[in-house]
């Protein structure tokens, strides 16, 4: 009993490995030299362009007197060494690219040009701008603005006030129409765009 009340209170610490040697140690070159501080960074020249191959060989004679044969060569034939040599050498043949539902964008050419004019006709989100109003008609107009969007009678005052302004963005034809005869009515001026 008295020797496990002895074991409870006296704790054995485990021991650590001696160290022999210090914990960091720097191993130098031995034609090491420190950089000089004042000294300029070097510039080094790079190569006009990057070759991943590295050096090439020179091309032999034959290759030189081959490019020299065909720049001799009148424009004609030079264009027909192209195809001539892809069927020789069995390439694939290219197919034409067709551009019919292709839209090129502003920059495509003519057919992206007519693809544009054709989306500009064919408009059907349009934009409601008031131009002016009589001063007299003020009120009417803040009405018939607020009864076509969902502005408060401040917001729809300030909107009327910088006149010219859009008032109603992306709605049919129909509805600009019905939105510009209401303002029309009330007096103002407003139009489609």
């Amino acid at each position: 009993m008295k020797l496990i009340t002895l074991a409870r209170f006296t704790r054995v610490r485990p021991t650590l490995p001696e160290i022999t040697g210090p914990l960091q140690f720097r191993c130098f070159q031995p034609d090491f030299v420190p950089r000089d501080p004042n000294a300029k960074p070097k510039r080094y020249k790079y190569p006009p362009f990057y070759d991943p191959y590295g050096p090439r060989p020179p091309p032999s004679d034959k290759i030189i007197n081959l490019a020299e044969q065909i720049a001799a060569l009148p424009t004609e034939e030079r264009r027909q060494i192209g195809p001539t040599l892809a069927d020789r050498l069995r390439h694939p043949k290219l197919q034409p690219i067709s551009l019919e539902g292709i839209d090129l964008g502003p920059q495509g050419g003519a057919a992206g040009s007519t693809k544009a004019e054709e989306k500009k006709a064919e408009k059907t989100a349009f934009d409601v701008k008031l131009e002016k109003f009589d001063a007299a008609a003020k009120i009417k107009v803040i009405k018939e603005v607020r009864a076509f969007t969902s502005l408060g009678l401040k917001e729809a005052k300030e909107l009327v006030e910088k006149v010219p302004v859009l008032v109603k963005q992306g709605v049919t034809k129909e509805e600009a129409n019905e939105i510009i005869e209401k303002i029309k009515a009330a007096g103002g001026v407003a139009i489609m765009e």
